[in-house]
C-alpha cells in the first residue's frame, strides 16, 4: 500500500527536530508506537525508504512525524529538513515493535522518544498515565525533544540523562547498570527500550543481567 500526502504544515522542534503534519488517507489506523516507511515524492526520493514512527493519534485528521534532521548527510532527513507545505511525502503500510503492553520503565535516547510520543498522548487522553516512568537520555540539554509536553504528562516521573555537558541542569550520566541498578524500584516491571543500536542492545543485556523477564522488555533502535 502506498499512498501521496500532500505536508500541511513544517514546525520547529528544537535546533535539529521537526514535526511533519501532513494529510491523512481515509480509514488509515496505526497503532501508538508504530512506524511507517516515508519517503519524499520526488523522481529522485521517492523509492529512498526510511522508518519514522507516528507522533499523532488515530482520531486526529492528520498524520504527524516528529523528525530528526541531519543537514551534514547527503540522504533523506537532509531533503526533508528542506520540504515546505505543498510538498508531498509516500506513507505504507504501517508496523512496529512498540505498543503499550502495561505500567512500567520507558528508556529513550535521542530521536528513540518519539515511538512513545503517540503512545503516552493516548495514555493520557484514557488518564492512565500512572506507573510510567520515563529515563531520556540526550547528549545535550538543546537536544531534548518536547520537553514541555513530557513534563506536563509524567512531572517527576521524567528524569533527563545528559552524557555530554557538563554543566547540564539534568542528570549527568550514562544509563548503565550502575545507573539502572540505583534508579530502578522494581525490575519486575515492563521495560520499553528505543535509542541507537548500540545503546539498545547494551540497555537489553543489561536487564537480562539483571533479572528481568524478557518478556517484559520491548526493544526497538532507531
Amino acid at each position: 500500500m502506498e499512498k501521496t500526502v500532500k505536508i500541511k504544515e513544517v514546525k520547529p522542534v528544537t535546533h535539529d527536530v521537526k514535526q511533519f503534519i501532513v494529510e491523512k488517507p481515509d480509514g488509515y489506523k496505526f497503532t501508538p508506537g508504530h512506524a511507517t516507511e516515508v519517503s519524499i515524492n520526488t523522481e529522485k526520493w521517492k523509492n529512498e525508504k526510511r522508518p519514522f514512527t507516528f507522533t499523532s493519534l488515530n482520531e486526529d485528521d492528520f498524520l504527524e512525524f516528529t523528525i530528526k534532521i541531519y543537514p551534514d548527510h547527503d540522504g533523506v532527513t537532509e531533503q526533508l529538513g528542506k520540504l515546505k507545505p505543498g510538498d508531498e511525502l509516500i506513507v505504507r503500510d504501517t508496523w512496529g515493535a512498540i505498543e503499550y503492553k502495561g505500567p512500567g520503565y520507558i528508556i529513550a535516547g535521542g530521536a528513540g522518544i518519539t515511538p512513545y510520543i503517540a503512545m503516552l498522548r493516548e495514555l493520557k487522553k484514557k488518564n492512565k498515565l500512572d506507573g510510567i516512568k520515563l529515563f531520556y537520555s540526550n547528549k545535550s540539554d538543546k537536544d531534548i525533544i518536547l520537553k514541555e509536553e513530557l513534563d506536563a504528562m509524567l512531572g517527576k516521573n521524567a528524569t533527563y540523562v545528559i552524557t555530554d555537558q557538563k554543566d547540564t541542569q539534568f542528570t549527568n550520566a550514562y544509563i548503565d547498570e550502575d545507573f539502572l541498578k540505583k534508579h530502578i524500584e522494581d525490575f519486575d516491571e515492563k521495560f520499553y527500550v528505543c535509542g541507537p543500536p548500540k545503546m539498545t542492545e547494551e540497555i537489553g543485556d543489561i536487564l537480562e543481567k539483571l533479572g528481568v523477564d524478557p518478556d517484559a522488555v520491548t526493544l526497538d533502535d532507531q
